[in-house]
């Protein structure tokens, strides 16, 4: 075997010639090579992907499937917020390292606050007389020079309710975990959700100093939820700390500048600004007050924002501190008041020009909202996830599983895995599994992670059905396990790429060669068998060699142009980007046509 060249991609199906064109070399050695493997092929047959990969390979050529590619490029911007969409438009040369942002996750009494407090204490512009001056839902400390944002969120609910709107401003999740404690419902809720948003999760374990700790239990259950520690050769970073003693805290911070190290968080300062809302309320003499995290470009005062239907000036902009400030750059929390509405959280901003342009949209989208054509985020079902592939979205089903009991979601659980690994296109991500009824916090999580809820033997309370309709989540529930599993396979089978093949639907012979100026030369024919279609391709063979094959330019009765002709017809038909026909050559007519899957 040559050695290994630049790779090519290749498409599903290619031409012997293209084939040839495409590496550099000669037809001959092409059709040699496919002789090797036992396939008969002249210059203008097509082979699919898989023969002229083997070729490829043989010759010295890595191969890249180009709709592969493709796919795999469109669900990396599917799944990415909308911010980040943005951010990928980016030159490479334009971007430039920003602080990473940090939201804290865990049970309700494990020290999320106090360790939020002492961080803030410790570390909040360090020497700086009067510390925090203003809470505005986020600040940001240092740690060796290095700037890290904080997002003051009240939990994972708040974390994940963001998502769902498509803003995501977390770089990195902090799972803090009481040592005494040990993982709790909402912990492992927690890191669900910190899961299904794709970003790191480091543990903090809190409270080390209470003589009840207990580390080796809390490694135990960390590992049984899937956060394997460093120490146990696992991905999970877990620092011991302790709030209220102000232990660990740089370790911690060490910790946060070593992950985003790896994560390199970027953006371009001097692009347009772009954002997300943190939280919006009003302030006495001073109106709406917004407090906005910048995600690329700088803002400045006096940029007029869109932020949905509200609009307006920058008249004042203050930082964590709650000073004037003038411009804030990528990572940047601010507080901004001069909007003529209350934006909500999630909510993503942008720059315009001017409150006239600001105007002229607001009122596009109010006009498309009377007219009733605006779209809302669209979710899935089981149902749709065909349209979904079609569209070029991503082949991972997304499933949130609740059940009655253990001994009930264990086999539901290991069945779909099983699904999972019979299935070698279409995969099944499981983001939670867990016994009791549906929750508003499941519904949450499948809106922000575009996932279908599985329940069996359990129903939906009615906060969580009041949910799912707003947030337009399906929920599935069951008494009969079969038939959970019969709809995720037939989902499943939707969800798989289409196979198609070709049926004949006649065959003609070439009796008479009519050339005619301007137009070529046209096939008088007769319809042996079957019926010639205009919307459909031929072949045409000769002495049992094919030589085209392509689509049919025209297709005549006497001369009128007609859609088909039967059996026992003459016609005249011309092939599209091909001239040369003798009498006795053979048309085939065909149809391509997609193969239902078992």
């Amino acid at each position: 075997m040559t050695t290994t060249k630049a790779p090519i991609q290749l498409p599903n199906f290619i031409s012997v010639r293209e084939l040839s064109e495409l590496m550099g070399v000669s037809p001959i050695n092409v059709i040699k090579e496919l002789m090797n493997n036992g396939i008969m092929a002249n210059i203008n047959q097509e082979i699919d992907f898989d023969t002229a990969a083997i070729v490829a390979e043989e010759m010295g050529y890595e191969v890249i499937s180009e709709t592969q590619e493709a796919a795999e490029e469109t669900v990396d911007v599917a799944e990415q917020p909308k911010w980040r969409q943005v951010l990928a438009n980016e030159k490479e040369a334009d971007l430039q390292p920003r602080p990473p942002v940090i939201t804290m996750l865990g049970h309700v009494d494990h020290g999320k606050t106090s360790l939020l407090d002492v961080i803030r204490e410790a570390r909040v512009q360090e020497g700086e007389a009067g510390g925090i001056t203003q809470h505005i839902g986020a600040y940001q400390a240092q740690k060796s020079g290095q700037l890290i944002t904080f997002l003051d969120t009240p939990g994972h609910e708040a974390f994940t309710s963001m998502r769902a709107r498509g803003a995501q401003a977390t770089d990195i999740a902090i799972l803090v975990v009481a040592a005494d404690d040990g993982v709790m419902p909402q912990t492992k809720e927690a890191a669900d959700h910190a899961r299904a948003a794709r970003v790191p999760i480091i543990v903090a374990m809190n409270k080390i100093d209470l003589p009840a700790a207990n580390p080796n239990k809390v490694f135990q259950q960390l590992s049984e939820i899937g956060l394997i520690p460093d120490e146990w050769d696992g991905d999970t970073m877990i620092v011991p700390v302790s709030a209220k003693q102000k232990l660990g805290i740089d370790d911690l911070l060490e910790g946060i500048l070593l992950v985003a190290e790896d994560i390199k968080p970027r953006a371009n300062p001097n692009a347009s600004a772009t954002g997300t809302v943190l939280e919006a309320r009003v302030e006495r003499g001073r109106g709406i007050m917004a407090t906005l995290l910048v995600q690329n470009g700088t803002l400045k005062h006096g940029d007029t924002l869109l932020i949905g239907e509200h609009y307006g000036r920058i008249k004042a902009m203050f930082d964590f501190l709650g000073k004037n400030v003038k411009a804030a750059g990528p990572s940047t929390p601010v507080s901004v008041a001069g909007l003529n509405g209350m934006p909500q959280a999630g909510d993503q901003f942008v720059v315009v020009k001017s409150e006239k342009d600001a105007r002229k949209i607001v009122a596009d989208i109010q006009e498309q909202n009377r007219a009733g054509v605006v779209s809302v985020g669209r979710k899935v079902s089981l149902e749709d996830f065909f349209n979904r592939l079609q569209e070029g979205e991503s082949k991972t089903l997304n499933l949130i599983v609740k059940a009655d009991v253990q001994g009930s979601l264990e086999p539901i659980v290991n069945s779909l895995k099983k699904i999972n690994v019979n299935n070698e296109e279409v995969t099944i991500d499981i983001l939670l599994a867990n016994t009791g009824n549906i929750t508003e916090f499941d519904v949450m999580l499948a809106s922000a992670s575009n996932a279908v809820i599985l329940g069996f033997n359990v129903d939906a309370d009615p906060i969580a059905r009041n949910a799912a309709n707003s947030e337009r989540v399906q929920i599935n529930t069951y008494s009969v396990i079969y038939k959970l599993f019969e709809d995720v396979e037939k989902s499943m089978r939707g969800m798989l790429a289409p196979v198609y093949t070709d049926r004949i639907i006649g065959r003609a012979e070439v009796r008479e060669v009519f050339h005619i100026r301007s137009v070529g030369s046209i096939a008088g024919s007769y319809m042996r068998t079957g019926e010639a279609r205009r919307n459909a391709k031929a072949r045409l063979i000769r002495q049992s060699k094919l030589l085209f094959d392509g689509k049919v330019g025209s297709l005549k009765h006497h001369a009128d142009s007609v859609r088909e002709v039967r059996t026992g017809f003459e016609f005249g038909v011309n092939l599209d980007g091909w001239n040369d026909y003798l009498p006795g050559d053979i048309i085939e007519f065909y149809v391509t046509e997609r193969v239902e899957q078992s």
